[in-house]
């Protein structure tokens, strides 16, 4: 009998942990990929060719969107398709620290149906499907239930910049993880209390992560306070805000309103980890 969709990614997750593993702390080969995208390692490569094979193999009428994969407009036409990040925070990754991971999603349609995030250094895995629980290593996780007053989110400086913010520093505590994938999962375990994102993110950093932040109980809305979609034509997602119904609500209601700037979804984020 196959196995199911999150049964064949939590596979190939655990497979993947174990090729980046052992490049981990022994000076990989580095390439920059130029135009401002960011490094790249053999270990990246690896990952990402060892998951296509084996996930490709096992399901070849999805389709197939990864940060390292030339993109291929047949998936746009695919019921299905995976969306893959083969190491999210790949800079974290080269300096030796734990805070890298593996991003794997399948979508159906527009919307994600099966994810996994699993953080290999850490030994730890964050899996949901569509219609079961978020999980940490096989048990219910949960998020939060902080105010908007001290909250503890995870974004980048620019964010508290109060350009977006009515003219106000929002009152919260900012924190910082790596790995966009990761600060998802943790915002779902109830770690911290909502990420943040006030520039375009790459489908493939938050896919897996938004499904696993929405089975937990958060809502996982871009800056315009829409559900995200993926699988886009151009797979970027116009900022992101992460975190339970109240304090999201409470967040996007401080913020400035949101209107995407001439060429944002053109231009995007620099395309790397």
């Amino acid at each position: 009998m196959p196995v199911s969709d999150l049964a064949l990614l939590e596979q190939a997750a655990q497979e993947a942990g174990e090729i980046a593993l052992r490049y981990w702390r022994r000076n990989p080969q580095v390439w920059d990929k130029g135009d401002g995208a960011g490094p790249v390692t053999e270990a990246d490569l690896a990952v990402n060719a060892h998951l296509e094979q084996l996930l490709r193999g096992a399901r070849p009428d999805y389709g197939w969107l990864s940060e390292e994969s030339p993109d291929d407009p047949a998936r746009l036409h695919a019921e299905h398709c995976f969306i893959i990040d083969p190491i999210d925070g790949t800079r974290a990754y080269i300096d030796g620290q734990v805070g890298f991971s593996h991003s794997l999603a399948i979508t159906r349609g527009n919307q994600v149906v099966a994810a996994v995030v699993h953080l290999p250094a850490q030994q730890t895995t964050y899996t949901a499907s569509a219609e079961g629980p978020a999980l940490r290593d096989g048990r219910p996780i949960a998020p939060s239930a902080h105010a908007f007053e001290g909250a503890h989110v995870l974004t980048g400086k620019p964010s508290l910049d109060p350009v977006h913010w009515r003219g106000v520093t929002p009152p919260i505590k900012r924190g910082f993880r790596p790995s966009l994938a990761w600060r998802l999962c943790l915002v779902a375990d109830g770690q911290f209390d909502a990420a943040l994102s006030t520039r375009p993110a790459w489908e493939w950093d938050v896919a897996a992560g938004c499904l696993i932040a929405a089975r937990a109980g958060c809502l996982a809305h871009d800056l315009s306070g829409a559900p995200m979609r993926f699988n886009a034509p151009r797979p970027l997602i116009d900022g992101l805000l992460v975190a339970p119904p109240a304090l999201h609500d409470q967040m996007l209601a401080a913020m400035t309103p949101h209107m995407a700037m001439p060429g944002s979804q053109l231009d995007g984020p620099p395309r790397g980890g």
